[in-house]
């Protein structure tokens, strides 16, 4: 084992992560190769100016190859297998050519260049867009965007909820917590049951009045 040295003191260049990330995405992931490929396509285009890496720079990105050295299979066969993986996740976009395989990240600034690189490049083939690519964001990030930080015991809730409502519900729901400044998940919860007890098209004041008002004491 190679012990680390630790941080050094000073100002130190870092990576920025989505909380979705630890909230979301890291717990999905069973692949150590996968994290590993991930984490290290999040600190490329962090640092990049291109929204995309090929496979070509990947594969000759020695830092990478080490760090997979040590999964069970050859580390480009491990480095296949993860961007496999992530793709099918939905974590990285695919665009395949003659020669070379480019990955976006699935984020707002990746899916435009994903976008705009199709129609661009027409020669190019692409390979369509995991079913989880969406404009409509999903709860999560409907949750982080409007009301707060998701811990692992929300995050459990949430996926709850996905299950349990209509995705247009859920979001409404959020559009009201905030527009009445009740940003809390009981707030969102509250107007939720509501619906499926009495339906959507109640009337306004039963979807926010002071009955939701009491479930969240600030």
């Amino acid at each position: 084992m190679k012990i680390f040295s630790g941080f050094p003191a000073g100002k130190l260049q870092v990576t920025p992560l989505p909380n979705l990330f630890f909230s979301e995405l890291m717990p999905a992931i069973d692949d150590l190769a996968e994290l590993k490929v991930t984490l290290h396509i999040f600190w490329r285009s962090a640092h990049s100016k291109t929204p995309y890496v090929r496979a070509s720079d990947l594969r000759a990105d020695r830092t990478l190859i080490q760090s997979l050295a040590a999964s069970n299979a050859a580390p480009d066969q491990a480095l296949t297998r993860a961007l496999a993986r992530a793709v099918e996740r939905g974590t990285l976009l695919q665009w395949r050519t003659a020669d070379d395989e480019w990955y976006f990240l699935n984020t707002e600034r990746g899916r435009r260049a994903y976008e705009k690189i199709g129609q661009e490049a027409p020669l190019r083939t692409p390979i369509p867009e995991p079913a989880t690519v969406s404009t409509r964001p999903n709860i999560f990030a409907l949750y982080e965007q409007n009301i707060g930080l998701i811990t692992p015991l929300l995050a459990d809730e949430l996926k709850e909820a996905e299950r349990e409502f209509p995705s247009e519900w859920i979001a409404q729901a959020i559009q009201l917590a905030v527009e009445h400044n009740k940003r809390s998940w009981r707030y969102v919860r509250g107007i939720l049951e509501r619906w499926k007890r009495e339906g959507r098209g109640a009337k306004k004041k039963s979807w926010y009045g002071e009955e939701y008002a009491k479930l969240v004491k600030r």
